[in-house]
């Protein structure tokens, strides 16, 4: 059954502060919502609307409101403020509130290049030893603390009516980390995975307990990566391993999730959570793979988050496989780009969302209005 999707757009903290015409022109376009940035990752944003400033550089991960130190004194990870913006969240939120939309906290968890690069005990290392410090390992018992509490503390900011996570489940290879030159040997999918497996200590406890030799399981890893490497086909792995390794990832990305569900429902069970998320249990990334059955089980997330930028089947699979899961109340959100620059078709925009709609979208998110043009947003305005 087509659906009329609710429509929200993302933000930056600093996309609103300082600019009075920012959050009464989101308003005026019919944005139901505003998913703004809580904890974020290192970024250089352009701001083309902003009256004060056009490029906008976080060096490193970071929160944008003061963390309560009462609550992270014996943590092994801790976030910490961006520079001159630690409490531009609140005021962003404040400013958003008035103009009568609906805030919720967008908050990136496992993937955190500054505390993997200063705790590397806590990141990803794949086969051959190479630590991933953008990507924490969510087999950590820390990093699922850090995780909780980090999704806990965005429940607790003033003007917050939702909580939406990314990355809350495994990061891994794929990632555009600094200037990245990664593109000499492009892995295919099996190969990314094979990339992202992690061979740290507490996931080598994981995949003992799993029933797997794990100097075995490393080194049938890095023989087929070196397939990949020589540009030769990747065999796959035998089918009992391969089973085995996903039910231990499955597992971990299970507790994380579910500890970070609680976290959130501790200090706000009136909060919806929604997790970006995709449907193959063993994508790695942004937008972590959950199967729409654990997603919407019982005490699961209120919804889920799809990456639809683009017109796909591929897309439209992902919606209809999500909402045939989703009930009453549970909200199916495809991400829709709307920056020109970025790729986005606005002429197509208004036959993709209705498309999404049909697929069983319940909401649409705008991304980024920040980053957009005026020109941008003008497209937008007819569809909006």
């Amino acid at each position: 059954m087509t659906t009329t999707p609710l429509k929200g757009a993302n933000l930056y903290p600093w996309d609103v502060v300082g600019d009075p015409d920012c959050a009464p022109l989101l308003a005026g376009l019919g944005i139901d919502r505003v998913v703004l940035a809580t904890a974020y990752h290192t970024v250089r944003a352009l701001t083309p609307r902003h009256p004060r400033h056009k490029v906008v550089t976080t060096p490193h991960s970071a929160v944008f409101f003061p963390p309560d130190e009462r609550r992270w004194r014996d943590a092994a990870l801790r976030p910490v403020q961006v520079d001159g913006g630690g409490a531009s969240f609140g005021a962003a939120a404040a400013e958003l509130d008035r103009a009568g939309l609906r805030v919720y906290a967008w908050v990136v968890l496992a993937h955190n290049q500054r505390l993997g690069t200063l705790l590397p005990a806590h990141a990803v290392v794949n086969a051959f030893g190479d630590p991933y410090p953008w990507a924490l390992c969510i087999s950590s018992e820390q990093v699922i603390a850090y995780c909780a509490t980090l999704a806990a503390e965005a429940a607790r900011q003033p003007h917050v009516a939702g909580v939406e996570l990314e990355s809350c489940g495994w990061y891994g290879f794929g990632h555009l980390h600094a200037h990245d030159k990664t593109g000499g040997a492009a892995p295919d999918p099996y190969s990314r995975l094979l990339l992202s497996l992690c061979f740290c200590p507490a996931c080598a406890s994981g995949y003992r307990g799993a029933g797997l030799d794990v100097p075995e399981l490393r080194a049938g890893v890095r023989r087929r990566l070196e397939e990949l490497f020589a540009g030769r086909p990747v065999p796959p792995l035998e089918d009992a391993v391969a089973g085995a390794v996903a039910a231990m990832r499955v597992a971990a990305a299970d507790r994380l999730r579910e500890a970070a569900l609680s976290a959130v429902r501790e200090v706000r069970p009136d909060l919806p959570v929604l997790l970006h998320a995709d449907p193959d249990p063993l994508v790695t990334g942004a937008n972590v793979g959950v199967a729409p059955g654990a997603l919407f089980a019982p005490g699961g997330a209120d919804g889920v988050v799809l990456a639809c930028q683009k017109r796909s089947e591929a897309g439209l699979d992902a919606v209809r496989a999500y909402a045939g899961r989703a009930t009453a109340g549970q909200a199916v959100a495809a991400t829709v780009s709307i920056v020109s620059g970025m790729g986005a078709d606005l002429a197509d925009l208004a036959a993709w969302s209705a498309d999404l709609g049909a697929a069983g979208a319940t909401e649409l998110r705008y991304y980024h209005a920040g980053l957009a043009t005026a020109a941008d947003l003008a497209a937008l305005a007819p569809h909006a």
